[in-house]
Order: structure tokens, then C-alpha cells, then sequence
């Protein structure tokens, strides 16, 4: 065994919470996550908020979905094609000053009382294909920038501060979409305009890293599309990721709920945009529970069955989501919601890396954002129009079923996830 190897599983035994901040591109890498972060979703419940109150239908909500999922495949797949290729930290910051336009333009016009429902959808359309093609790159960086035996603790790092992140965007929304009046009524231009803020921050931080944002061993004179199918081959042929990625798709597309509070707050509760603040923050506390005990999570080399017992878990807590009209009971189950998420999405997250080599990794990272940004785009269309038909809670409860049934699917079908347990090497 080298010294350098030596090194490594001496730290590892020694990792702390805050082990991934020790090193400098990793702090700036976050910074630019965080500013990127408050940036959309501020943006999401901006939008989701001013839609639902101008129309009051969950439909307007879940066709917002479609056009997120429209532009989100191909924006998957290039992405990660780039992700390989080019610089990543040039990649991100192109993305997020596409952001800052786009937003400000929205704002703009919300200042300008001239913005529509189309507006919306069309500057939707746009960051969500641009957030989606830098993800890969932000993901497969997160790799160069921390040693191997700290991967895990850095991707559970970037979830905690995502939720955190969520608990004081649905604040900074309630505050400021109450500090602006328009004639008798509140208006959303201070929360448009602190939207456009944190967009500019997140444009320059990513260009501060140290570390190369070239991928390794890359062969950029291959045809890009050559790339994306090698990039498919890869996944399919690889004896873990399938498994994630099928179960990932299988249990948002019936459950997804975080951008559909709206609805929930005014069926399950009869309350409006305090209810939906509420629920965002609480949900994000939970994440942060769950990113915490990954942290403890290291010495458990059985990787996969964590994410199989996390996300059974989440089934169940969706169907007592669902039952209960109690606003308490729904801030139990969120947070606990919020935690079995997290620990399943952080561990998918980083098996995904630690199975992939660096010159596949954007394009790795890429098939799972794929997988789980278009679930997402087909779960928000999907609850949106079942809680309009069947009400809000009904959906919720048999997306409950249906997880546990893919989860057990997953489990006994395609036993790679099941049987796959971490080493120094693999």
C-alpha cells in the first residue's frame, strides 16, 4: 500500500462534518452552488406562486412541468457531452449568466405590470435548459475537487446547503412578497428584483477555482453525438447505474410534490402562501436531517441497500402525507419526507461518481440528472392534474403505493443496486 493510500484511509477515519471545506476549489465550488441555488428556487416559488394566484388551477402548475421537460432531454444530453469536453468551470458560469438575463428580464417586466402567463413559461423554458446543461459540469467538478475519501461528505456538503438554502428562499419570498404593495393588493416586484441579486452573484464565482475544468484522457476531436452514445452504452452496460436511474424515475414521476405546495397548502389546509413557506422550510429542514446521517453513513460499505431502505421509507411517508389534513401531521411527514430523500438522493449521487471514471462523469452525471429532472418535469404534470381530479391527498397516497411497489421491483429485479458495496478501489 503507498503512503498517498495510507494517507487517505488515515483521513477517513478521522472525516468530519466539515472535512470537504478544507479545501479551497471545493469552498468556492459551493459558494457558486449556493448562489446558483437561491437563485432558482427563489425563481420556482416566484413562479409557481404568481401562476396558481392568477389562475387557481394545479393544471397551469403541471403544464409548467411539460415545458420543463421538453427542454430538460436534450439539455441532459449535451450537457454531459460538454461536461467531457470543454472547461467546466467556464461551462457554469455561462449558464448562470444566462440566469441572470433571463430573470431580469422577467422582473422587468413584472415591474412594468406587463408580464404574462407566456412570460413565464417561455423564461421557464430557457433556465431550465440552461441550469440543466451546467449541472453536469457542477457535478463531475465536485469530484476534481475533493479527494476520493471525501466524495461522499462534499456531495452530502452541497445537499445540506441546497436545503438550507431552501428553508431561507421560502422566507425571503414571504417577506419581501408582502413589503410591496400595489394598489390594495401585495405584489411579487421585491421578490422578482432579489431573484435578479443572487443571479448575478452566481456568474463569476466558478471562474475562482483552481483546479483544471478540463476533463481527463478526453479524445475532443470524437464526433459529439459519437459521444452521447458511447455515453448511453456506458449506462446501460454499467451494473448499478440502470438500477438507480429506473428507480429515481419510477418514484418521482408519481410523488413529486416540492413545487406543487400551492395546491397542498390550499386543499390539504386552506391556507395560502404562509402554508406554502411553511411546508417548503420544514420539507428542506428534513433534508438537511437526512444529509447529516449520510455523513455517518462512511463505514457502511453497502451503499445500494441504503438507498433501497431511504426510499421505502419515502413511500410510506408519502401515503401519511396524503391521509392527514392536519397541518402538524403534514410538517412530521415532510421532514421526514425531506430526510429519506436525501439520504437516497445523496447516496445515488455518490455511487454514480465513485463508479465512473472522470472522462465519463459529466456524461454519468448527465443520465441521472436526465433521469431525475424529467421525472420531475412528468411528476409535477402528473400530481398537478391528479390533484385537480382526484385531489391533492389522494394522489399523494397512491403515489405512495406505487413507490413501494418500485422500490421492491428494484430490490429483487435488478440486484446490482442491492449488492453493491464500496471500496478504496471500485
Amino acid at each position: 500500500m503507498t503512503s498517498k493510500t495510507t494517507d487517505e484511509n488515515n483521513k477517513s477515519k478521522n472525516l468530519r462534518i466539515w472535512s470537504a471545506f478544507l479545501y479551497y476549489d471545493y469552498r468556492v465550488l459551493w459558494l457558486s452552488g449556493v448562489s446558483a441555488m437561491i437563485t432558482m428556487n427563489l425563481r420556482m416559488i416566484i413562479t409557481g406562486v404568481w401562476l396558481y394566484e392568477r389562475t387557481g388551477l394545479g393544471s397551469t402548475l403541471a403544464y409548467l412541468g411539460l415545458v420543463e421537460l421538453a427542454v430538460r432531454i436534450p439539455s441532459n444530453l449535451y450537457g454531459g457531452v460538454f461536461a467531457d469536453r470543454l472547461d467546466r468551470k467556464k461551462l457554469i458560469a455561462i449558464t448562470q449568466f444566462s440566469s441572470f438575463i433571463f430573470i431580469g428580464l422577467m422582473t422587468i417586466l413584472e415591474t412594468s405590470s406587463v408580464l404574462t402567463i407566456w412570460h413565464v413559461y417561455i423564461v421557464t423554458a430557457v433556465l431550465s435548459a440552461t441550469s440543466v446543461f451546467g449541472n453536469p459540469s457542477r457535478s463531475a467538478l465536485t469530484a476534481r475537487v475533493v479527494p476520493r475519501n471525501v466524495l461522499a461528505h462534499a456531495v452530502a456538503m452541497n445537499t445540506i446547503t441546497w436545503q438550507i438554502g431552501t428553508i431561507i428562499t421560502p422566507f425571503v419570498f414571504f417577506v419581501t412578497s408582502f413589503a410591496w404593495r400595489e394598489g390594495a393588493a401585495e405584489s411579487l416586484v421585491l421578490s422578482f428584483w432579489i431573484n435578479t441579486s443572487f443571479a448575478l452573484v452566481s456568474v463569476i464565482s466558478p471562474l475562482f477555482i483552481r483546479e483544471s475544468g478540463k476533463a481527463l484522457n478526453v479524445k475532443s476531436s470524437e464526433n459529439i453525438h459519437r459521444n452521447i452514445i458511447n455515453g448511453f452504452k456506458y449506462v446501460i452496460a454499467h451494473p448499478i447505474l440502470p438500477g438507480l436511474y429506473i428507480l429515481d424515475i419510477g418514484v418521482t414521476v408519481v410523488s413529486y410534490y416540492r413545487e406543487l405546495f400551492p395546491i397542498f397548502a390550499k386543499q390539504l389546509y386552506s391556507r395560502g402562501r404562509d402554508a406554502v413557506a411553511i411546508l417548503t422550510a420544514f420539507n428542506a429542514l428534513g433534508a438537511i436531517v437526512g444529509s447529516l446521517l449520510v455523513m455517518y453513513t462512511h463505514k457502511i460499505k453497502r451503499k445500494g441497500v441504503i438507498v433501497l431502505y431511504a426510499t421505502l421509507a419515502y413511500g410510506f411517508l408519502l401515503i401519511l402525507f396524503g391521509w392527514s389534513t392536519s397541518i402538524w401531521i403534514g410538517i412530521f411527514a415532510l421532514i421526514a419526507l425531506g430526510a429519506a430523500d436525501a439520504v437516497g438522493m445523496t447516496m445515488r449521487q455518490t455511487v454514480v461518481q465513485l463508479t465512473t471514471p472522470d472522462n465519463m462523469r459529466g456524461r454519468a452525471t448527465a443520465a441521472h440528472s436526465l433521469a431525475a429532472m424529467s421525472a420531475n418535469g412528468i411528476g409535477k404534470w402528473e400530481v398537478g392534474i391528479m390533484s385537480d381530479t382526484i385531489g391533492a391527498g389522494d394522489t399523494m397516497i397512491l403515489g405512495g403505493v406505487v413507490s413501494i411497489f418500485v422500490v421492491l421491483l428494484i430490490w429483487y429485479g435488478l440486484s446490482g443496486v442491492r449488492k453493491y458495496q464500496y471500496t478504496e478501489e471500485n
